[in-house]
């Protein structure tokens, strides 16, 4: 740990974490305000996949929950609530919004390449869901589209592959 302008921040080369704050007299007790998502390298393909699958599990128990601006669950989300909520219930830690969790996750996806469980993000990164099925060629994600609204699945259609920002793949 050194501090830098007040602030306790993290030195270990894994995993970068700033601590929020002034220094603590012990750093244990200081919160972590962001961290870099890395895939686990022992996991095998299909120790990942079950990752996903836990997360889309719980992405669909909110189903017909109210999006809510800035709510995490678990009665309300926002989009990229909804996403960290679900995945850190199946053991995945996420940042909190849209352009933290895809910068955190270094595994980015192509659209021709999505698969069940992968971030995919729409208009400059301002939205985020998660590829929920494939049926064939056809793609469905679950999110929490907007105001007004609530968790729901939608079809990838070609609007929202003309407002594809990028996806990555957390598990």
């Amino acid at each position: 740990m050194r501090v830098i302008g007040g602030l306790t921040v993290a030195t270990a080369v894994a995993t970068p974490v700033v601590m929020a704050g002034p220094t603590p007299a012990h750093a244990s007790t200081a919160r972590p305000v962001a961290t870099v998502v890395k895939q686990a390298k022992h996991k095998t393909w299909a120790q990942r996949e079950v990752l996903a699958q836990k997360a889309l599990k719980y992405a669909a128990s909110k189903k017909g929950k109210p999006y809510r601006y800035g709510a995490a669950g678990p009665n309300a989300f926002d989009c990229s609530g909804l996403v960290q909520w679900a995945y850190r219930k199946a053991g995945v830690q996420l940042p909190r919004v849209t352009t933290a969790q895809y910068r955190a996750v270094h595994n980015k996806i192509a659209w021709k390449n999505l698969a069940p469980g992968d971030l995919v993000f729409f208009n400059g990164k301002g939205h985020v869901g998660i590829v929920y099925k494939k049926k064939g060629r056809t793609l469905y994600m679950i999110h929490a589209p907007h105001t007004g609204d609530h968790v729901r699945v939608v079809k990838l259609d070609s609007y929202r592959k003309k407002t594809f920002a990028g996806a990555v793949r957390p598990y």
